[in-house]
C-alpha cells in the first residue's frame, strides 16, 4: 500500500535566491505509537526557518536547534563543503515541513547554516518526493510532494503541447508509422 500522498508550496512575492520556509523540528518518535493525527505542537516543536538546498546531500541543524531540544549525538559524520572537510555530532529528529509533510526519524548533522536560518534541507529529504520551482510572473514558488507520483519532465511538457496544436492527420495503414520505426502503420502503431 502507497503511503498517503502529502504536500505543500510556498510562494514568494518576488524572484528569490534561496528557498525558505518554516519547518518544527522535535525529537524522533515513532509514528505507530502517536495518537493520529500527529500533533507537532503536543510533541513540543519548535519553528525554525529553513533553506532548501539540492546541493546539500543531508540535512543540517544548527547548534540553537541542538541547545533549544536538548538533543544528545548519536554518533558523528565527516561534513565536506567546497573548502572544508570536518567532522560534526549526528542527531536524530523529527522534521515537520508545512501542511504536515513530516520525517519521524531523520539522521541529521550539527553545522553552520547561512541565510539566517537555522536548518537546512538536504536531499536526503528531497529525494524523498517530487521538488519543482517555478517563478512565473516575477514571483518564486517552490513545491514539494511526497511520496513522487510522476516524472516532472519540462521538455516532454512541450513537446505534448506541440502535438496537441498539430492537425490530425489520417494515417492510412500501409503508409509508414508516425512513430518513425520504418513499419508500416498497419504492422506498428495501428495493431
Amino acid at each position: 500500500m502507497q503511503p498517503p500522498l502529502k504536500a505543500f508550496t510556498t510562494p514568494s512575492t518576488g524572484i528569490v535566491n534561496v528557498l525558505k520556509n518554516k519547518v518544527q523540528i522535535t525529537k524522533a518518535f515513532n509514528p505507530s505509537s502517536i495518537p493520529k493525527p500527529i500533533n507537532p505542537q503536543e510533541l513540543a516543536a519548535k519553528e525554525y526557518t529553513a533553506i532548501w538546498d539540492t546541493g546539500a546531500t543531508n540535512t543540517i541543524i544548527t547548534q540553537k536547534v541542538v541547545n533549544d531540544l536538548g538533543l544528545k549525538p548519536i554518533g558523528m559524520t565527516q561534513l565536506s563543503t567546497a573548502n572544508d572537510k570536518k567532522d560534526a555530532p549526528v542527531y536524530l529528529v523529527a522534521i515537520f515541513l508545512p501542511h504536515f509533510v513530516y520525517f519521524p526519524e531523520l539522521m541529521v548533522a550539527e553545522a553552520t547554516v547561512t541565510s539566517d536560518a537555522e536548518v537546512l534541507i538536504g536531499m536526503d529529504i528531497i529525494s524523498q518526493g517530487d521538488f519543482a520551482v517555478t517563478n512565473k510572473d516575477g514571483k518564486t514558488v517552490f513545491s514539494f510532494r511526497m511520496p513522487s507520483v510522476e516524472c516532472i519532465d519540462f521538455v516532454k511538457q512541450i513537446e505534448n503541447l506541440k502535438a496537441a496544436k498539430k492537425p490530425v492527420e489520417k494515417v492510412g495503414r500501409n503508409d509508414p508509422c508516425p512513430c518513425g520505426s520504418g513499419k508500416k502503420y498497419k504492422k506498428c502503431c495501428g495493431k
